[in-house]
């Protein structure tokens, strides 16, 4: 029953996508020094769940107000030996896919909490 929820199918989706990138990211640490690797990543949940829903702009410098750049938005200049694997970026990627897995997670735990309310438990 509770395998048809939309927030539970979503929250599953957003903790798979996260382990998807912690391997990525993990593969890139780990051929930092391979000659001729190019590192990998995956875009962002947002982008691969296809929610259709853009983010309305409501005033000026709203979005992207600091004029920075998402980390990881700039490939690395590759190494003489052709390596593009820069472990900053990697650790920040790191950062943020554990950032990405707390948040799958959190969801998960507040559709429980949904749940058992909804049938009077605690």
């Amino acid at each position: 029953m509770f395998d048809k929820l939309d927030v539970m199918q979503t929250s599953a989706a957003m903790a798979r996508h996260a382990s998807a990138r912690q391997v990525l990211v993990a593969r890139n640490i780990a051929n930092a020094d391979t000659p001729g690797y190019r590192a990998q990543s995956l875009p962002p949940f947002r982008e691969v769940a296809g929610t259709g829903r853009a983010l309305a702009q409501t005033r000026a410098g709203h979005f992207g107000g600091s004029g920075r750049a998402p980390p990881g938005a700039a490939a690395a200049e590759p190494a003489p030996n052709g390596n593009s694997v820069s472990l900053e970026q990697q650790m920040v990627a790191a950062a943020e896919v554990q950032r990405e897995h707390s948040r799958a997670l959190t969801v998960y735990k507040h559709a429980l909490d949904v749940l058992r309310l909804s049938v009077g438990g605690r």
